[in-house]
Parts: C-alpha cells; structure tokens; sequence
C-alpha cells in the first residue's frame, strides 16, 4: 500500500462497456483512487483511454502486462467479459492485490466461495461492483422501508425491462454456459442482489426462462419468484422483449403502497460523457416529473426520489483500503445472491420450486 497522501493506483481490466462507462469514470472521479493502467488489447480503445484521462494513464494489451507490475498498484478492477473474472480474480489475488469485479462474479457460487476464501487467507478485499444499490430509485425504497412508509412488506415487484426485437451479438447473448451470458445472469444479478439486499436471505426460488427472439441462444425473457426467509415475496422481471415497460418498482404493503416507473439517469449521463463533480447540477438527480407515488388508490402523493450514488461505491472501496472499512459489497454476499442464481436456473429447466438451505 503507497503512502496515505498518495492517491492508490488503480489497473482496470476491460474497456468495453463496462470498462469505459462505468469503472473508469467512477474510479477517476473517485477521491483518493487513481486510473493508473487500463488493460485493453483493441488500440482504437487505447487511443480512447489516452483521449478521456491523458497520457499519464497507462496501457497495455494484456493482463500479464498489468500484473507484471503488481508492486506499482493498490487495487486491479476487473470488468472483462464473464468468463474471464474468477481466473483473473485469482491471478490478483495470488500477486498480492485487492480486487474489485464486476457483477456476475463468478459462474457459480462455489466459484465465489473459492476466491473469498482466498481473498480471506490472503487479507486481501475482494468486492463485486453492484452498482444498481446506489441507483436513486432502490435509494428512495430503501429510505421508504426505513421510515416504515409502506407498513409491512408484502411483496416487492421489480424489473429491468428493454424492447430490443433484434440481436445486438456478443458475448452476453452466446448459449455457450462458459461465457455466463443471458439476462438472468447480466440484469439477473441486479435485480437479485437488491432483493436479498432489502429483505434478507431467500428460502424458495422458483423461475421461468425463455429464449424468444429469433436466432438468440441465450435466455431473454425471465421472470424470477423469491420467498424470502422473512415472508416477503420478492417477483422479479428481466426482458429484452418487452414492446411496452412496466414500473421499475411496485413494492405493496400492508398500509400503501410505491410505484416507480423509468430509470435512474446515472448510466445515460456516463455514456453521454457525464462525470461525477462536473457542472452544478446535482449528480443522478431526476425531476420531479420521474418521482414516484406513495399511497393506496386515489390517496398517492408523489414522493421526491433520492438522487444515484454510483460515486459511493469506490468511496467505500477507498475507505475500505485506507482504513479498513467494511467494503461496500463482499464477496459473500455475492456468493449468496449467485445461489439464488443458480437455483433460478434450475426451478427453470426443471419447471420446480427449489428450497435453499438455510443459513
């Protein structure tokens, strides 16, 4: 670990969508943190890092190159494609570095339980970036479920919903199960991580998983039921062919209820070139046009949503290197939300409700 007046010296791995929207912004805005390598092989995105962050960023073409120079870094993130993240998370791990991985971790939670074991041995951190906990809609249900808005939760209805008809091609929609591609595992793995978030460990999964679209091979029409160990029933949509979307949150309770529709602003302000600190406007503010309403039939009112935090997490992550905060999000918990994954996977294939053991 440098010096605490200096800012960690960060290596990112990947510059694809994740890599150039999400990570890279968010780490260079980052107090304390700063984007010292980018790993990619295409040198049209090369000359994009050098673009975007000058040249006193580094690249390189290989992870090898990165780990080569594992004395010189404080944190390697890792937002390369699905299949690549347990065996370059163990390469980090076994050169002495603290890790951040993009959601899904791992294909399968023993995978995840592997490397937090070994993050564990080595004393190392090992987060799993999901940033969705900092979006300003989960913000304002979590606050809402705080004050005791709602009275007692009894279902909490969720969804990530696009209309896309055709093909885009790639990774995230190949069948082969190495490449860990499908909504269930990509949007999935949000949407599962803010239920357990909110209402704790699940009992019951049951799943229906369909591949619509011509030529797809990849599942991308998925609905999602959890009974979780406190009795809330958590009903999760994921969809690539929805013509018409439903609210991103519909949470009923024994007093009122909320509902969100559209989504938190943070990502479409990343891709358009927003940065975290830039301007005066307030970051992942929405207008008062995208609130939300709270109440029961024609008694609602419209409830201020909580502006998006995506900046917190590698604040946290700051923290938890300098000071030995808790991170953000562990990689147990990861483990946790990855059993749900694959429980859902099987309910699916087997048309059957499967039990979870209790922990």
């Amino acid at each position: 670990m440098h010096a605490a007046t200096t800012d960690l010296q960060v290596g990112l791995i990947g510059y694809g969508l994740a890599g150039s929207v999400f990570h890279a912004p968010l780490i260079a805005a980052a107090q304390g943190l700063a984007l010292g390598t980018v790993v990619t092989s295409n040198p049209e995105r090369q000359q994009e890092v050098r673009a975007a962050y000058g040249p006193g960023v580094r690249t390189a073409a290989h992870p090898d190159e990165l780990f080569a120079r594992a004395d010189a870094l404080d944190l390697v993130v890792i937002a390369s494609p699905n299949r690549t993240h347990v065996p370059l998370a163990r390469q980090a791990l076994e050169a002495g570095l603290p890790v951040v991985v993009d959601k899904p971790l791992a294909a399968t939670a023993a995978e995840a339980d592997e490397l937090a074991g070994l993050a564990d041995a080595r004393g190392l951190l090992l987060s799993v970036f999901q940033n969705r906990r900092w979006d300003n809609d989960f913000r304002t249900v979590r606050a809402l479920l705080d004050d005791g808005a709602l009275g007692e939760v009894l279902r909490f209805e969720s969804r990530y919903e696009r209309w896309r008809p055709q093909l885009k091609g790639g990774w995230r929609e190949s069948g082969d199960p190495a490449e860990v591609g499908g909504l269930l595992y990509d949007l999935g793995s949000h949407l599962v991580d803010q239920a357990l978030t909110l209402f704790g460990p699940a009992v019951s999964v049951y799943a229906e998983a369909d591949v619509r679209r011509a030529g797809a091979a990849a599942d991308d029409d998925t609905f999602v039921a959890l009974t979780h160990r406190n009795g809330v029933r958590s009903h999760l949509w994921m969809s690539a062919t929805a013509a018409q979307l439903g609210p991103r949150f519909r949470v009923l309770g024994s007093s009122s209820a909320y509902v969100k529709h559209g989504l938190d602003p943070q990502e479409a302000a990343l891709r358009a070139g927003a940065r975290p600190g830039d301007g005066e406007a307030v970051w992942g503010a929405e207008p008062e046009s995208a609130w939300g309403t709270l109440g029961a039939l024609d008694e609602t009112e419209r409830v201020r949503t909580l502006p998006g935090d995506y900046p917190a997490y590698y604040a946290g992550i700051a923290a938890a290197l300098r000071d030995g905060a808790a991170p953000p999000v562990t990689a147990r918990e990861a483990a946790a939300a990855l059993r749900v994954l694959e429980a859902a996977r099987t309910s699916a294939a087997e048309g059957r409700t499967v039990s979870l053991a209790s922990s």
